[in-house]
């Protein structure tokens, strides 16, 4: 580990290439750029300290430059112990910023890395998962009077947000950068889809083709690892919990069914619920000899790992990212630890994607200081002009022009009485 007095890093040498991953990514998040160059001569930041977890990639430095064009001082961990990019993050220490985080940090490492997040004594948090905030809550109320607003990017921290906000333990306002069109429909939906299908295929090498590929969770997450793995030949199965995502999936032309039918029958199993042990051991004694599982949901409890490890003959790591138990002597593969398999085995997200969604980050952080003192301690919204924004920034950057609605047209949509 190579340390500063600002910075814990795997390895300081690594940030020549870390930067040349930044250029990368900034040539693919065109509609970013857009906000840091007015960011930086309108300066909406100015004195506000954002302190983020979120995981430290190519794409989230981007992000951090924004903020810091936009006036801010940023401090940054990670959000998961294996999505950390060791090259960024050197990259970001050898910039300035502050920043602690490493591919591969222990859980000790892990909370340490986010207290001394919070040591900076934000003004405005950046989460992907909760944990910031949730530390803040449980452990350090005394920030609290301080903080301007809070920003959330993952349908599993939403979900944590709403289950605070439920119980009135949410004591500061929370913008829900997870449910802007321009977050959902396309970074869960796309990227997402993308990303786990890139980690299963460079942890595995295994042919999609014909395999019986079971999605847990049919959300904006579940429909996009679908498509891509039908669009690579899988026969996909849906499970579901909620009954309208089942009947979408049905009508999708996908396979519906419980786990306990699909767990006898599937190749590979991809969880995307936000929530916890959805394949479990009774489902994992069912499966067949070399079943892949992994997860693509933010925690590592989607699947009963615990349970697995106590019940498996012997463990053992045959690929990176890839480990074989052996459970009532069949062979079981799990990818990445259960952990996030888009980050775990592979890179994330395509930079293209999360452009619109830290887009939503930083134009959230904006709307929190000009709306300081005026926000309820809930879950909100960004308004829908902000998000509409976003996607005229991104048309703009993929050079796609779009026609307007003449005078005409807006009288009509304003009118009631022209009918048939």
């Amino acid at each position: 580990m190579d340390k500063g007095k600002h910075y814990e890093v795997k390895d300081m040498s690594l940030a020549p290439q870390g930067y040349k991953n930044l250029e990368l990514a900034e040539l693919n998040m065109g509609a970013l750029l857009k906000v840091r160059e007015r960011f930086a001569k309108e300066k909406p930041l100015k004195d506000i300290r954002i302190g983020l977890a979120l995981h430290v990639t190519k794409e989230t430095a981007i992000l951090v430059r924004t903020l810091i064009a936009g006036g801010a001082e940023v401090a940054i961990t990670g959000c998961n112990p294996l999505s950390t990019q060791d090259d960024v993050a050197a990259a970001l220490a050898d910039e300035g910023v502050k920043v602690w985080a490493y591919k591969g940090e222990t859980k000790e490492d892990y909370y340490r890395y986010i207290n001394k997040v919070i040591e900076f004594k934000p003004h405005i948090t950046i989460d992907d998962g909760c944990d910031l905030v949730s530390e803040i809550h449980k452990n350090h109320k005394e920030l609290i009077p301080e903080i301007i607003c809070g920003c959330e990017e993952t349908t599993t921290g939403i979900i944590r947000l709403k289950a605070m906000e439920k119980d009135n333990a949410l004591k500061y306002p929370m913008i829900a950068v997870n449910d802007n069109m321009t977050k959902h429909l396309v970074d869960n939906y796309y990227g997402t889809g993308q990303s786990t299908l890139d980690g299963i295929l460079r942890a595995t090498n295994v042919l999609l083709a014909g395999k019986n590929f079971v999605v847990t969770g049919y959300g904006s997450c579940g429909k996009g690892v679908a498509k891509r793995a039908q669009a690579l030949g899988a026969n996909v199965i849906v499970t579901e919990v909620d009954q309208f995502r089942a009947l979408q999936a049905a009508y999708d032309g996908y396979r519906v069914m419980r786990m306990e039918d699909a767990s006898r029958i599937g190749d590979i199993y991809c969880t995307v619920t936000g929530n916890k042990h959805v394949i479990r051991l009774e489902h994992v004694k069912n499966m067949k000899n070399g079943s892949i599982l992994c997860n693509s949901g933010h925690f590592d409890n989607e699947i009963e790992i615990p349970a697995l490890e106590k019940a498996a003959e012997s463990k053992r790591e045959v690929r990176n990212s890839m480990d074989e138990y052996i459970v009532d002597g069949k062979k079981i593969f799990i990818l990445g630890e259960g952990r996030l398999v888009n980050l775990a085995a592979a890179e994330g997200h395509p930079s293209e994607v999360m452009s619109t969604s830290f887009c939503g980050q930083a134009l959230a952080c904006e709307y929190g200081v000009q709306n300081r003192g005026r926000m309820e301690n809930k879950v909100l919204q960004l308004p829908v002009e902000l998000d509409d924004e976003i996607s005229g920034l991104q048309l703009t950057a993929m050079g796609i022009e779009i026609d307007e609605l003449t005078q005409e047209q807006k009288d009509y949509l304003d009118s009631w009485e022209e009918g048939t």
